[in-house]
């Protein structure tokens, strides 16, 4: 281990062990502490000529939809980050475009090309997007609930230690089991926005450039050694 401070990494599976295997290749002393678990919901996939295109801004979407996704085969895929357009091609689909920064930077460019009417397979808790006069249509086809800590939480947090922040949800929930007391935790969000859910009074509060979880560990690495010294 390199002997920083540890690093919390609060994201639900399967993203929590690819987090996890990226930190510890790092050196970093990496505990898995997953705040939430994501399940599948019952839904039926809308015609797909219904549509232009496919938005897909999560490989959870992918993983939990089920035999319905095939279905929508036939539409071109626009995904946020790698690892839902992998996922997205590995299912079979066809994936147009990988949006690198956030989902409203990938809507943008999509609507710049005037697809009228967008399928957008998500979660049941999701954020408001702008779709600059395209018609977006929001399909659940996933929950991602919150569950108890583990038993490691507590003394971990009870001590100096760097905690991810993937979703703004996240971020909110770690602010609400850490309580106001904050001040010797770090968290790092994975963009300004997620940051900014999650309040003040922490000891640093940090966000990533571009936001991605490669990124996000850069910036652990270094606060961990900072606040190891």
């Amino acid at each position: 281990m390199s002997g920083g401070l540890p690093l919390i990494v609060t994201r639900p599976e399967p993203g929590n062990s690819a987090t996890m295997a990226r930190a510890t290749a790092l050196g970093l002393d990496a505990h898995a502490m997953p705040l939430f678990a994501a399940r599948a919901l019952p839904w039926t996939a809308p015609p797909p000529q219904d549509f232009d295109a496919l938005l897909l801004t999560s490989a959870q979407a992918v993983r939990l939809a089920g035999s319905q996704l095939t279905r929508l085969a036939p539409l071109p895929v626009y995904a946020v980050g790698a690892a839902t357009a992998d996922a997205a091609r590995t299912a079979g689909l066809t994936v147009v475009q990988t949006g690198e920064a956030d989902a409203q930077s990938l809507l943008d460019g999509m609507t710049s090309g005037k697809p009228a009417r967008i399928l957008w397979l998500c979660g049941r808790e999701r954020s408001e997007f702008d779709p600059h006069g395209s018609a977006l249509e929001p399909v659940a086809c996933y929950a991602v609930d919150a569950v108890e800590p583990p038993l490691a939480w507590a003394p971990l947090i009870a001590a100096p230690a760097v905690l991810l922040a993937h979703s703004a949800r996240a971020a909110q929930r770690i602010a609400d089991l850490v309580g106001p007391q904050c001040a010797h935790l770090t968290l790092v969000a994975i963009s300004p926005a997620v940051a900014a859910a999650a309040g003040d009074g922490w000891g640093e509060l940090a966000a990533s450039e571009p936001p991605t979880d490669a990124s996000m560990l850069a910036l652990a690495y270094a606060l961990c050694h900072k606040g190891g010294k």
